[in-house]
């Protein structure tokens, strides 16, 4: 144990020391935390439950709707694309002084994101492949696919949104939460048809990405406006729309419920996401103190690293110990048992960390796919050390 102390201990000394001195750390530990609260979140409320010789997928929130809480602490995108906003605005403000073409920004930035997608694809054709050959059921095979599939729509808007920073990167929020608002009040009180509200998949999140963008201005300076963003948001996400207005409470999709706030999102999801841009924002300084301690900052440089890497592989790592667990001749609790009690959320948090482990054999195997190919001298400097570079343009992935 002490071994590992001192091993982590030099590991964090060297990132210190490759960190540029000017570097706003309270951004990267936003983003991390937000990929952490998907990654939990998922884990959390997605559930495997073995039937019929197969399995089906379900959630907690199913059978125990007073669970929705969880998905308050847990559904943390709307910080994602506040941190996304932020760094593409101050990034193609930078590339631009530097006179580099907004082809090679996008070209560059896009090229991080998708990178390392094409090893998710492959590896999971060649499964899925193979357990239908191998005769299992189409719908599980269904289930599973589904489940590493689905956020990659996520990805597929990030980097729509990305790209088109010279175009909205000084639209103010109210814009699009306004496109939201008439979208919503189509679908649900002029009984409009059930596909317009697949152009809030663009709008509601392009709300906290130009509010990310304004933030790069330094329009969100003043702690006054934060706190109405916050007290309005909360005020607009709670009482009005989920006490009054008929939204789900719950701010994920639940199987089976005829309104999901994410899937497309509603006006709900986008108040919400306010609120937790707000409290981001608001903490912000206080994270910068934090992330000024070596150990902290290295947590944070490492997640922001492997982002991608981390979020393209938790499903897959949360299925492979439930498919291992098959093996089992019994039906182990919060694994392969329906989420419909407590006794179930007790058991799942115990998996947690197995689930972690697990990613943690991804991370190793497929980070190299999220880093950009570099010559032999470059790659071997790597393994030595967490080099610049890396920190400089990986944490802006």
């Amino acid at each position: 144990m002490r071994e590992l102390r001192s091993r982590w201990s030099a590991l964090a000394a060297r990132i210190e020391a490759a960190t540029p001195a000017g570097r706003d750390r309270a951004v990267d530990a936003l983003r991390a935390l937000a990929i952490l609260g998907v990654v939990l979140g998922h884990w959390l409320v997605t559930s495997l439950t073995a039937a019929g010789g197969g399995l089906r997928g379900t959630s907690p929130l199913s059978h125990m709707p007073w669970l929705a809480p969880v998905s308050w602490v847990f559904q943390t995108l709307a910080v994602f694309f506040l941190v996304g906003g932020h760094v593409a605005a101050l990034g193609y403000t930078s590339a631009r002084e530097r006179g580099t073409s907004y082809g090679a920004w996008v070209g560059q930035r896009l090229g991080r994101l998708f990178r390392p997608v094409a090893a998710v694809l492959v590896l999971w054709t060649v499964v899925a492949g193979g357990m239908l050959v191998g005769g299992t059921e189409l719908d599980t095979v269904r289930t599973l696919v589904k489940l590493v599939l689905s956020p990659l729509w996520f990805l597929l808007v990030f980097a729509a949104l990305t790209a088109a920073t010279p175009l909205v990167a000084r639209l103010s929020p109210v814009w699009p939460a306004v496109v939201v608002a008439g979208v919503d009040g189509w679908r649900f009180g002029l009984g409009g048809p059930d596909w317009i509200g697949w152009a809030n998949v663009a709008a509601g999140w392009l709300v906290p990405f130009t509010l990310g963008a304004a933030w790069s201005r330094g329009a969100l300076a003043r702690r006054g406006r934060l706190l109405l963003l916050l007290v309005g948001g909360a005020a607009t996400a709670t009482a009005t729309l989920v006490l009054w207005g008929g939204y789900p409470a719950s701010m994920v999709g639940v199987p089976g419920a005829p309104v999901s706030n994410l899937n497309p999102p509603t006006l709900a999801a986008v108040a919400f996401g306010l609120v937790q841009c707000g409290l981001a924002l608001l903490a912000r300084d206080r994270l910068a103190r934090l992330m000024h301690r070596p150990s902290a900052w290295a947590k944070a440089a490492l997640v922001n690293l492997s982002a991608m890497t981390v979020f393209l592989w938790h499903q897959t790592a949360m299925m492979a110990v439930t498919a291992l667990g098959l093996l089992v001749p019994v039906r182990l609790p919060g694994l392969h048992t329906p989420p419909d009690s407590l006794g179930w959320t007790a058991a799942r948090v115990v998996w947690l960390p197995v689930f972690a482990a697990s990613l943690g054999l991804c991370w190793a195997a497929f980070r190299t796919h999220e880093r950009a190919r570099r010559s032999r001298p470059a790659a071997v400097t790597a393994a030595r050390c967490v080099p610049r570079t890396s920190v400089e343009e990986k944490l802006h992935a």
